[in-house]
């Protein structure tokens, strides 16, 4: 089969297009033809080394397509099903291996490119109001890169459970996009930006801090953030925050400061099920509108970790084996 193989850290060109071997069932596994691949954010940390990883491997974790054969002591998942996951390594394929147990039947209604590049950032939504935080309806909170994968999906969930919701985007045209999510007031980054975010709360803050930008808006993050809030990080598109002094933390307001990660709230098969069941359930009622902003081919990998890494982008990326 063709596959994309990282061949050693570094940039976009580690990114190579080749042959490897097809892979083979194991007990408790399906195999996968996959019809569309997710491209995120942790792909490049993995790419750069700035997570572990050892090279040559197959990058991505996160896709969709069509069980082709199942091995032994799989009996919920038959060949035919359409299905997408967020958890098998070496997605960047035309073949995938996927444990039956984190494979997620796609309903009727949800095409391949939308399951196979929204399930994490969806997932990532539904555990950062449900999980690392929970806001009461009512309360303001405020959604770093609003116009980014996360941050549309995110927007329209903390809408739904009547939250108010204060975004940051970089341009005109992504404001557009986070207000046509439902924000209630965008603002762009900067160092005004935490005095804007006090400006429309009066002076409050807000109660939780989404920020998946790290370096570059932690700051700020900790500047909005009301008396007795949480700041939750929950990636480093900028790069990582810097030692952070946790004294500082008492001055600002008794703050509360959470760095989690999606595994921890998906580890278990029946929650895994619970969260993917709501957030493809909200898609095929339409109640979500998922926006694939990027389409590449498999072939060109690269060029979409550039878009990405150039937080350009909107919506989510995808790549289309063949």
């Amino acid at each position: 089969m063709r596959a994309i193989q990282v061949v050693r850290h570094g940039g976009p060109d580690v990114l190579d297009f080749g042959t490897v071997d097809d892979p083979i069932p194991a007990p408790g596994e399906v195999i996968v033809r996959t019809a569309a691949v997710g491209v995120n954010f942790i792909d490049t940390y993995l790419r750069r080394g700035l997570y572990p990883s050892v090279p040559p491997y197959v990058p991505g974790t996160e896709g969709a397509g069509e069980v082709t054969a199942v091995g032994a002591d799989v009996d919920d998942v038959a060949v035919g099903q359409r299905v997408c996951w967020v958890d098998a390594p070496g997605s960047y394929a035309e073949l995938v291996a996927v444990p039956a147990a984190r494979a997620v039947p796609i309903p009727d209604g949800v095409a391949d490119d939308v399951a196979g590049s929204a399930m994490l950032r969806g997932l990532t939504a539904h555990y950062l109001l449900d999980g690392s935080a929970r806001p009461a309806t009512g309360e303001t909170v405020l959604i770093h890169a609003g116009a980014g994968g996360v941050g549309l999906i995110l927007t329209q969930m903390a809408k739904r459970r009547g939250l108010r919701v204060i975004t940051t985007v970089s341009s005109d045209d992504k404001e557009t996009l986070s207000r046509a999510a439902g924000a209630d007031h965008v603002v762009r980054y900067g160092d005004a930006l935490a005095e804007e975010v006090r400006s429309l709360t009066d002076g409050r803050g807000v109660s939780v801090a989404y920020d998946g930008v790290g370096a570059d808006t932690f700051e700020q993050s900790l500047a909005s953030t009301a008396v007795r809030g949480i700041i939750v990080l929950f990636g480093a598109a900028s790069g990582p925050v810097p030692p952070f002094d946790l004294q500082r933390l008492n001055p600002a307001g008794s703050l509360s400061v959470t760095r989690p990660t999606l595994g921890h709230f998906i580890a278990d098969t029946e929650e895994l099920r619970w969260r993917a069941g709501e957030f493809l359930g909200a898609v095929a009622d339409g109640d979500i509108d998922i926006r694939v902003g990027q389409r590449h081919r498999l072939a060109d990998s690269a060029e979409a970790h550039r878009a990405l890494e150039s937080r350009l982008t909107t919506g989510t990326t995808v790549l289309i084996p063949g």
